[in-house]
This record gives C-alpha cells, structure tokens and sequence, in this order.
C-alpha cells in the first residue's frame, strides 16, 4: 500500500477546528477587549502624553496594546490550544486517523496564525479610525500647525499593524515549538515569555558584548542572533511621517526575515511532534 500524502485539505480543517476553539477562549476575550480599551481609550489620554505630538502618542498607545495584549494572547493561546488537545486525548483521536503529525502542527500553526491577523487588523483600523478622527478636529481647531497638510500617513499605520502580526506569527511558531516538548502548559507560557524577552532585548546584549571585546562572549551574542529573531526590526515603520515611510527593499526584506524564522521553526516543532509520546 502507498503511504497516505500530506493533505493541504486537513491541514485547513485542522487550521479551522483551531481557529473556532480559539475564538470560544473568554482568555482571548479578554485581552482582546483590554487592548480595545487602551487603543480607545488612548483618547482621553493625550492630555498626559508627557510632552509627546498629540498624533503619535495615540499611536504609540495603538502599537503598545498591539505588542503586549498581542503577545499575551499569542502565548497564553497557543499553550492552552495545543496542550487542551493533549489532556482531552483529541490529539489522540485525531492521530489515530489517517492525519500527519505534520498536518495537526501546521493546522494549528495556521489556526493561531488567523487569530493573530483577526486581532492585529482590527486594532489597526481601530487606530487608524481613531488617528483620521482626532486629526480632523486638530486640523479645524489649529489650521495654522497644519498648513502643510496632514501629518498622518495612513499607509504607515497600516504597515505598521502588518509588522506587528508578522512578529507575534514568529512569536506562536516559536511557543508552538515548546509545546511539542514541554511537559506541561505552566511551562511553555513561562518559556514563551522569556523568548519574548530575548527577542526584544537581545539588541541591547550583542552592544555591550560587542563593547565587551571577549570573543567568547561576541560569539555567544552572533549564536544568539542565530537561533532569536530581533524584534526590534519590525518596527519599521512605526512613524507616522510620509518622509519616513520605509522602502519597499526594506519592507520585503523584513518579512523574508519573519517568515524564514515562522518556517524554521514550524519545521523544528514538526520535527520535535513526531518524537513525542502522547
């Protein structure tokens, strides 16, 4: 008998039974309406802006709540998604039928993936709503500082909020990747919150190794650079400035740099599925 192909087919089921399980979370709910909160809310905020143009710190606000509730869900979510298949036993089931490990990590993987795209999408428009609103009554209020037109670029927003979903997929893949091995759920959001760390920090490290001048500890930095994604590149185009609207060179080379980490580390986490005992 031939051995069974791989199935986009099941993938895409498994993608969708993920997707609605993740959708019925009160957890998801929860951070969902937190970040509304604060992007909304960010309004009534912009007398204490410390200084700050009016403009960006609403978008800052935007980014913020996009970034941590973003990847609050994505690590809290993932863990809980894949580990309620584990201890319900329908990973079980699910696998005693004709399914690839590959296909239940890659439709699990594509699940989160649609969840992260739903969240990131409609704190964008939210944002960008809010930014087009609060512009308008700046512009009639004070004509004179807005004589050389608007200063929100619109198409940044919505690049940025892009960005954002990019990194929080890098993010899940890599939470996914623990949860093929870890032992329990504690572990793996305990784990996928220090790589959140490492992924944003990790700038900060390779400077003062590189000040250091130990080769012992640039070559602990460069492995570093290896095996984490910087996040630090995905905010690329967090300005709100058409001047500083990025090139698409740029653009395009920051999503090969996500989607070559999503891949690996899928790949890595499908490696590691096919070992585990359930």
């Amino acid at each position: 008998m031939s051995p069974l192909p791989f199935s986009p087919l099941r993938t895409w089921l498994i993608a969708q039974n993920t997707l609605r399980e993740a959708v019925r979370q009160k957890l998801l709910h929860f951070f969902v309406g937190l970040a509304i909160a604060l992007v909304v809310g960010a309004q009534g905020l912009r007398d204490f802006n410390f200084g700050a143009p009016e403009l960006k710190f609403l978008a800052d606000c935007g980014y913020g709540a996009m970034s941590f509730f973003g990847s609050a869900v994505v690590i809290a979510m993932t863990a809980q998604l894949f580990f309620s298949e584990i201890e319900n036993r329908t990973a079980l089931t699910v696998l005693a039928k004709p399914v690839w490990r590959a296909e239940f990590v890659l439709g699990k993987f594509l699940g989160v993936a649609a969840v992260i795209a739903g969240f990131c999408a409609l704190l964008t428009l939210l944002l960008a709503g809010g930014l087009w609103l609060r512009q308008r009554e700046l512009i009639a209020e004070f004509p004179e500082a807005f004589a050389g037109g608007a200063t929100v670029h619109f198409p940044n927003v919505l690049l940025a909020g892009a960005l954002q979903g990019l990194k929080l997929g890098v993010l899940g893949a890599f939470v996914l990747l623990v949860a093929t091995f870890a032992q329990t759920q504690l572990f793996t959001v305990a784990l996928g919150f220090f790589i959140l760390l490492i992924c944003h920090l990790q700038y900060l490290a390779q400077d003062e190794y590189r000040r250091s001048g130990s080769v012992l500890l640039q070559a602990v930095a460069r492995l570093i650079a290896a095996l984490f994604p910087n996040f630090q590149v995905f905010a690329l185009a967090d300005s709100l400035a058409a001047a500083d609207a990025p090139a698409a060179a740029d653009v395009a080379r920051v999503v090969v740099y996500a989607l070559a980490y999503a891949l690996a580390t899928t790949a890595l986490a499908i490696f590691s599925f096919r070992r585990r005992e359930i």
